[in-house]
């Protein structure tokens, strides 16, 4: 035994090694292959290129922004928070022992990322997003304590910030990268203020101190999961989760991720009994009480992580399901209810001791509010839009993971720059353009598809959904064969820039109208091919 053990010390060494040395490898491959070039600093848009808004600066906004620069249109962004709390969106406010509770495999949100370990902490995530936004030169073109509150058209079909032409000129598309955390939500317990301890949200526990206290986490969501590891490492002697509804808790796994991803139903099937059924026996096992009783895997974002029945099983920890009935001098009142028994059901109540209280209740939607009053009308309101994100009678403004409901996948992926390619190809290339008609369309037939889902169909979906989403619309339109290895891997624009050139030629030839390769015409409702109304799916 005594001997064993150092050669499989050693064994698991020269494999971590490996393995990370083969994971920088790809991603240097990676890099070199689909990331867009930086311009050089001292580049100047070219004449006439496209201009494009990017409503935010986090980690959406710099990626969607650098994939714009990198092919050539100009950007600015503008970010309503200072540099140092905008700069890197949720990441630049939250804990630095915040960290990600997914493989960094799966949270690429630019091909030049490079990541040194599988769970990249707040600080090198924000590091990251810092590098890409320094390295395609968006310092110049960022405009920080500048909050966009309108939106608007003007007579030559130009989208106008705040009403400020003169300011801040005019610009062909728009991304809405806000996101889907902003202010931290904090509401307020009954009879809070009797507590004698101290009260926090999950966001502000840096310096916190919990070594020896009684740690009680409300909330059920990622923020707990967050809340529960920090009392762990700050040595806190006991910690209770109170959730009053059920999620699903997968693995940290990146096999175990990738499969659920995989459903591309985006929705319960007959066979999501598979996974919930393994989940329950080879990862909950004994705490399988705890698991949601009636609820799908395919219904809502679940938590991962793979510590926190561990330290249920040490006594450490609860995880008590139930409702908050007040708060008292020692702690909280608490209706605890037992499994399948729903919110607000009877229970055993229950005190539930506590020194202090830490409010993982999340963070409230930031605004899509500044966009025009028609993209709301039901049923064609967000997140039904085309792919999500496109709102029909606009497809020059792309809200980039700023409908995000639930799924099961990641918001820091891929997804981002195909996202940001489809719009760039819309304003370049009218043909390839989207009328406002088909997008319905196609939102009609997501519906029809999804019917069966007990959530909305756009209100939870997987990556594997959404790569068939990308596929889908680009196969539908013969215009955008063209742009395909473009739009789905950042590469071969030259080629239909040519082809889009001479079909402008031939239309200008033809004495045709919308031959124009920027924006849209009449507001997106119609592409112009010839003088006539053009059908693209």
């Amino acid at each position: 035994m005594g001997i064993f053990s150092p050669i499989e010390h050693l064994l698991t060494d020269i494999y971590v090694k490996v393995f990370a040395y083969l994971y920088m490898l790809a991603q240097s491959v990676l890099a070199f292959v689909f990331a867009p070039t930086p311009p050089p600093p001292s580049a100047r848009p070219k004449k006439g290129a496209p201009r494009v808004a990017i409503i935010g600066a986090g980690l959406t906004g710099v990626s969607a922004a650098s994939h714009c620069v990198g092919h050539g249109f100009d950007v600015q962004i503008f970010e309503a928070r200072p540099k140092k709390e905008g700069l890197g969106g949720i990441w630049s406010r939250v804990n630095s022992t915040s960290a990600l509770q997914i493989h960094s495999i799966m949270f690429r949100f630019h091909p030049s990322v490079k990541w040194d370990s599988a769970y990249p902490t707040q600080a090198q995530i924000k590091q990251q997003i810092i590098e890409v936004w320094k390295q395609y030169d968006l310092e110049r073109r960022t405009a920080f304590n500048t909050p966009v509150k309108s939106l608007k058209k003007n007579k030559d079909g130009k989208w106008v910030i705040n009403n400020d032409e003169s300011k801040y000129g005019t610009f062909d598309g728009i991304v809405a990268a806000v996101g889907s955390c902003g202010d931290p939500k904090m509401p307020t317990l009954p009879h809070q203020d009797r507590f004698k301890g101290q009260v926090f949200h999950s966001s502000n526990l840096d310096g916190k101190d919990a070594k020896g206290k009684r740690v009680v986490v409300i909330g059920g969501g990622a923020s707990a999961i967050e809340a529960l590891e920090y009392a762990v490492n700050s040595g806190a002697a006991r910690i209770d989760v109170l959730s009053r509804s059920d999620k699903w808790i997968i693995p940290r796994n990146v096999v175990v991720n990738v499969l659920l991803a995989s459903n591309i139903f985006g929705q319960e099937i007959s066979l999501s009994w598979v996974p919930e059924w393994l989940l329950r026996k080879f990862f909950y096992r004994d705490l399988s009480d705890i698991s949601p009783a009636g609820k799908g895997i395919f219904t809502d974002t679940p938590m991962v992580n793979s510590e926190l029945f561990d330290q249920i099983r040490a006594g450490k920890a609860r995880w008590l399901r139930g409702d908050i009935i007040c708060v008292e001098n020692e702690g909280i009142r608490f209706n605890h209810r037992s499994q399948g028994v729903p919110k607000g059901g009877p229970g055993h109540e229950i005190l539930v001791e506590a020194d202090i209280i830490v409010m993982a209740t999340g963070f409230s939607r930031p605004s899509l509010s500044f966009l025009p009053d028609k993209v709301f009308q039901p049923p064609y309101n967000p997140p039904s839009w085309y792919l999500q994100v496109f709102p029909p009678q606009y497809p020059s403004i792309c809200a980039n993971n700023s409908t995000y409901v639930n799924a099961i996948g990641t918001v820091g992926n891929y997804h981002i720059g195909i996202y940001t390619r489809l719009l760039l190809m819309f304003l370049v290339d009218p043909l390839s353009r989207p009328t406002e008609f088909w997008m319905k369309r196609w939102i009609d037939m997501t519906r029809f598809m999804k019917r069966f889902a007990p959530t909305g169909a756009f209100d939870f979906f997987t990556y594997a959904e959404l790569i068939y989403w990308f596929l889908f619309v680009v196969a539908i339109n013969p215009f955008r064969w063209k742009w395909a290895a473009f739009v789905l891997f950042g590469i071969g624009r030259g080629l239909p820039m040519t082809v889009v050139a001479g079909e402008d030629q031939l239309r200008a030839m033809g004495g045709g109208g919308g031959g124009e390769s920027q924006g849209e015409k009449n507001e997106g409702e119609k592409s112009q091919r010839g003088g006539k109304s053009e059908v693209s799916k």
